[in-house]
């Protein structure tokens, strides 16, 4: 038997959210015959990582690979997931793991973001860039990120949107690929909406750089349903996130590979725990501290579900 696949994610208080996430468990536990197959949340819905990490390790394993249910390698997957699992391995005597990396702009997740935008363009997707219905800049899309206080995985949102636009939009049709955060960092959803209009789109899709639904890719929909409705002269519509899928499972299968083989390709050029960026400075070196997540035995009970931001 292989050592056990650990899918750690953050959480979220919306339980559509938690149920796509449990149904992506149970998806790779039906794929891998040679592997068990668990799941948990660092925090804000059940089950936690703490009783993810005790069933295996009850059920006799000592060495597991944990892949973080993450697009782009910020806060939660530098420095919190770590944190958990160093403090479930000084719990259980005789217990390792493998880290692997976050999903990133891997060429599966670019393919998939496409399948989402022909979701919601349907036949209605022109041949060409520019050709949407003699408008004047044809169609656009607006990538929206979860947003973060970590300029690299900010970066990291836009290369995305950049890849998908030269790999993939232009061929459906897409003239541009602009990015967007939901929280954290600029330009806001409504901000990159009107930053389109003004670019002369008059069909715009907004696709959630998301992995399963929760409190703030319904919250992008719902900015995008305000902006709609203040502009009724154009075509707005909001995709949905990737989601659970075998697309999606075959990456994981890929972290899964890597982190066994200690081949983790991390890109640290521009991570501001190692490089002096310019305005990030006093971060090198930093110590990771890791937020109050209520669901760990070391951080006490009886003190509500998280933090203040919501998923």
């Amino acid at each position: 038997m292989q050592p056990p696949l650990l899918l750690v994610g953050h959480g979220t208080r919306d339980d559509k959210g938690v149920a796509d996430f449990e149904a992506f468990v149970e998806r790779l536990g039906r794929r891998f015959a040679d592997r068990e197959v668990a799941g948990g949340f660092i925090e804000l819905s059940p089950p936690p990582l703490t009783e993810a990490v005790g069933d295996l390790y009850a059920k006799g394993h000592r060495s597991v690979v944990a892949v973080p249910m993450m697009l782009v390698a910020a806060g939660h997957a530098k420095g919190d997931i770590p944190g958990a699992l160093t403090r479930e391995k000084e719990r259980h005597t005789g217990l390792d793991y493998v880290y692997g990396r976050p999903l990133g702009p891997h060429p599966t997740v670019l393919r998939l973001l496409a399948e989402r935008l022909d979701e919601v363009l349907g036949e209605s997707a022109p041949a060409t860039a520019g050709a949407s219905d003699g408008a004047e800049g044809g169609t656009a899309v607006l990538l929206v990120g979860r947003g973060s206080t970590d300029p690299d995985a900010n970066a990291e949102v836009c290369k995305v949107a950049r890849l998908l636009q030269e790999g993939h939009a232009a061929g459906r049709g897409v003239d541009f690929v602009e990015p967007a955060f939901i929280s954290l960092a600029w330009p806001s959803v409504p901000e990159g909406l009107e930053r389109i209009r003004r670019l002369g789109a008059r069909r715009i899709v907004v696709l959630p750089y998301f992995l399963f639904s929760g409190v703030l890719p319904d919250r992008v929909a719902d900015q995008t349903l305000d902006f709609a409705g203040a502009n009724p002269e154009l075509d707005v519509r909001c995709g949905p996130v990737i989601g659970d899928c075998d697309g999606l499972a075959d990456v994981i299968a890929e972290r899964y590979d890597e982190a066994r083989a200690g081949d983790i390709r991390m890109n640290c050029d521009t991570c501001v725990y190692r490089i002096a960026l310019p305005g990030f400075e006093d971060k090198v070196g930093a110590a990771q501290t890791p937020h109050h997540h209520p669901d760990d035995p070391a951080h006490g009970h009886g003190h509500g579900h998280g933090h203040g931001h919501g998923h």
